[in-house]
């Protein structure tokens, strides 16, 4: 059963994904990925896996230490759990991205690829959109204030 909820996880999770990259020009795909209910397919498998371990869960989260996360991640259940929460969490920050990139205008053969990446390693994923969300808007706010300037005469 808990390879089952572990392979669940994502599959759960990868149509919004599959929707952010595939179809960001889909009317739906907006909505969709505006919402933070898309995460609560994954975080109901977080649940049933960290309920099982809620005692190891409780210790290793109110008393960080590396060897307390070890003890959890050497329960199926204990690093399934972590594992639909990193899921979730990344939906939720890839969401974030997409409608970030459509607000500021960056293609979406841009954003697809940093998805892709931040589905695999969300950390740099971000990273590189957070650069880039900068420079967009670097760019954009030097426009809007040339445009607002009176020309000189």
């Amino acid at each position: 059963m808990t390879e089952f909820l572990f392979d669940l996880t994502f599959c759960l999770a990868s149509p919004v994904w599959l929707l952010m990259i595939f179809a960001p020009n889909w009317r739906p795909t907006t909505r969709i990925a505006a919402s933070p209910l898309t995460v609560l397919p994954v975080l109901v498998v977080y649940l049933t896996m960290a309920t099982s371990v809620f005692p190891e869960l409780w210790a290793a989260v109110s008393s960080p230490s590396l060897d307390g996360f070890r003890d959890l991640a050497t329960l199926a259940n204990g690093a399934g759990a972590v594992w639909a929460q990193v899921i979730a969490w990344d939906l939720l920050i890839g969401q974030w991205m997409f409608l970030q990139a459509r607000r500021l205008g960056i293609h979406p053969l841009v954003t697809g690829p940093l998805l892709v990446l931040t589905i695999l390693l969300s950390p740099f994923g971000l990273l590189v959109f957070l650069a880039l969300r900068a420079a967009k808007a670097r760019s954009t706010d030097g426009a809007d204030d040339r445009a607002v300037q009176p020309l000189a005469r």
